[in-house]
């Protein structure tokens, strides 16, 4: 049975959901970063949708291939900056935030890196492909 689409049964929605695309490609976040990010909150989450669409979003970005195949599993790969490692800390926190929320040494971590601006954004650009996510699993017919 086909499921709901909510684009064209509620596009002001889908308007409010590029209005924050909107404001994230203003952000200072680096393009290449926050592909990062939304490939790594869709691998999390098992939208394949976004998987493909941010795998090759971040390959324009100037993500290698080695980088984005050691995604997966980033916390064991030497290819993530520090800077890097922290945006990814709060992604797979933030977009698993039941487990243990955001502890305060992964927000300290990212302090290090990043300023008060940034980690907002990256905060706002997490919970977006969160919701990206969201929406294309509902979505989807299994």
């Amino acid at each position: 049975m086909p499921r709901v689409n909510i684009q064209a049964v509620q596009p002001d929605a889908y308007a409010a959901m590029f209005g924050l695309e909107n404001y994230l490609a203003g952000s200072e976040i680096s393009r290449e970063l926050q592909e990062l990010v939304r490939l790594r909150a869709s691998l999390l989450n098992r939208c394949s949708f976004c998987i493909n669409m941010h795998s090759k979003a971040a390959a324009e970005a100037g993500a290698g291939r080695n980088k984005l195949r050691a995604l997966e599993d980033w916390q064991s790969s030497e290819l993530f900056s520090q800077k890097e490692q922290a945006a990814l800390t709060l992604t797979d926190l933030l977009t698993q935030v039941a487990a243990q929320g955001l502890p305060e040494q992964a927000y300290q971590a990212a302090q290090t890196h990043y300023s008060d601006t940034e980690i907002a954004q990256l905060i706002m650009l997490i919970a977006t492909i969160n919701a990206w996510n969201r929406l294309g699993i509902s979505m989807a017919e299994h």
